[in-house]
């Protein structure tokens, strides 16, 4: 059996690569400057690598220091979630963080009813919603749990990964009055002929709305690609342009008086919004109940959008 490393020498890394000042990385981990210098010389050892070098009179991290420095960020993240995990969960009295990776699509229209009802619940906790599409934010198989779910339709991102359905959207398009198709809504074989600015959840990957017509024989050049769903009318407004946009957005968000929602002129298919997340976090107490908040949050907006206006 290989002999495992200290992991308290863990803690040390982290702070010696942050720092890279080894008096400094000794005040913020609580030991002597020569008790850090001997840490140092360990993980040295054991990465058979200076991970430090000094240049005139500062140090740098060398190439594995570099790469080790955002890899034990991670670690002692997710170190720090399995020790505060507990078999019972008290929202009212816990102070934990709970991270979301979010398209502004989904932080319009269900963040402010989910930020309500989480704080109703556990009002000393935290709730942060991070952008859909930075490296951490993505719970696949290969990366690090350091989020606590994702939501994002499917079809567009994870295969095999824990989810649960949330609520459905569709498709429609935005146009400004003076453009023509406001009047004539433009039909499938136009569409080559469109000035388009397209929106997408991740922006590391193909548009999924151009993924989606290639299936189907269409095709379409995007003349701009955002991963601001939120600023797409500011795009539309005054042109001649046209965005594909989700119905719920439009609704959600105050439009420029000259922009019109018409039908979409191809079919793009149902938006069905669900939360994925690491399998590390599925029998923890206190993300099984985030989930319910999530799903029992979803599930009023589709009853807020079926009850008739009075």
């Amino acid at each position: 059996m290989v002999a495992r490393p200290d992991l308290n020498l863990l803690v040390a890394l982290h702070a010696l690569l942050e720092e890279r000042h080894v008096s400094r990385a000794a005040e913020r981990i609580g030991v002597t400057q020569p008790a850090a210098s001997a840490m140092l010389g360990r993980l040295r050892r054991h990465f058979d690598d200076e991970l430090l070098e000094r240049v005139g009179n500062r140090y740098q991290l060398t190439p594995l220091g570099a790469q080790l420095q955002e890899q034990a960020g991670s670690v002692l993240e997710l170190s720090d979630r399995l020790f505060a995990t507990k078999s019972q969960f008290e929202p009212a009295t816990s102070e934990r963080e709970f991270t979301l990776s979010v398209a502004d699509y989904t932080a319009a229209v269900l963040g402010p009813r989910l930020l309500d009802a989480f704080e109703r619940q556990a009002p000393r906790a935290t709730l942060r919603f991070r952008r859909l599409g930075m490296p951490e934010t993505h719970p696949g198989e290969d990366a690090e749990p350091t989020v606590d779910g994702l939501i994002a339709p499917h079809g567009s991102l994870f295969h095999g990964m824990p989810n649960l359905p949330l609520f459905t959207d569709e498709w429609v398009a935005l146009v400004d009055r003076g453009n023509p198709a406001a009047d004539n809504p433009p039909r499938t074989e136009d569409l080559a002929d469109l000035t388009w600015v397209l929106g997408q959840f991740d922006p590391h990957k193909v548009p999924f709305m151009l993924q989606r017509l290639t299936e189907t024989g269409r095709h379409l050049r995007p003349h701009a690609v955002t991963d601001s769903f939120l600023a797409l009318p500011l795009y539309i407004t005054g042109t001649d342009r046209i965005a594909v946009i989700q119905r719920r957005l439009t609704e959600a968000m105050p439009l420029p008086p000259s922009l019109r929602v018409i039908p979409c002129p191809f079919d793009a298919g149902p938006i069905n919004e669900a939360l994925w997340w690491h399998p590390v976090h599925t029998h923890d107490a206190g993300h099984r109940w985030l989930r319910t908040l999530v799903q029992d949050t979803a599930r009023h907006l589709d009853r807020d959008a079926e009850r008739p206006e009075a």
